[in-house]
């Protein structure tokens, strides 16, 4: 099944033998750590973590260095709220792992998604694909693929990048996000 026009391979499959499990911890608690940052700034109840290192065009870098790590994990986030539903975000990460032989996209979305639709991505309204749901956290579900080089170039040449959930098989929410700095950023992410 293509994905965001990707070969579908699990995550973990993806990086087995590429990324120590310790490597694979510290993402996860990156990861986690930059939705906490992603939803205090929605106005969540969740604490900020994570250093902003820079700012390109609509995406921002944020590190943080987890305990025992050698160097900081980083990665390239945007967040955005529906601005027709009340509390409804989305936040969309991009990191490379610590071999950097594979770059990933995660998007977390609000919890109350229809699983078995999961997650659309078009790009100037082309459509890229689906993705499907690997876990839901008590603050969301998160989506992510491993992201090979034709879609990394679509995202930089794009402007928008617009996501779709679905509360029901007949009706998606799109959030639109801006490309804008998205190459830029990609370029200057550790």
């Amino acid at each position: 099944m293509a994905l965001f026009g990707c070969r579908w391979q699990p995550v973990a499959s993806a990086l087995a033998g590429t990324v120590p499990a310790t490597a694979m911890y510290f993402m996860a608690r990156l990861f986690v750590a930059m939705h906490f940052v992603a939803m205090s700034a929605f106005g969540g109840q969740a604490f900020a973590q994570g250093a902003l290192s820079s700012t390109h065009g609509d995406w921002e870098i944020r590190c943080d260095k987890p305990p025992g790590a050698q160097r900081d994990q980083c990665v390239l986030m945007q967040g955005v709220m529906a601005e027709d539903r009340p509390n409804t975000g989305l936040t969309v990460l991009v990191l490379k792992t610590a071999d950097q032989k594979s770059r990933l996209l995660r998007v977390l979305a609000p919890l109350g998604v229809l699983l078995p639709s999961g997650l659309g991505l078009k790009i100037d309204d082309q459509d890229v694909g689906r993705a499907g749901f690997v876990r839901c956290l008590p603050n969301g579900c998160v989506a992510e693929v491993v992201m090979d080089d034709n879609l990394i170039s679509k995202l930089r040449t794009g402007h928008t990048a617009t996501f779709i959930i679905f509360d029901s098989p007949e009706a998606g929410i799109g959030f639109p996000l801006s490309l804008k700095g998205f190459g830029e950023g990609y370029d200057q992410l550790p």
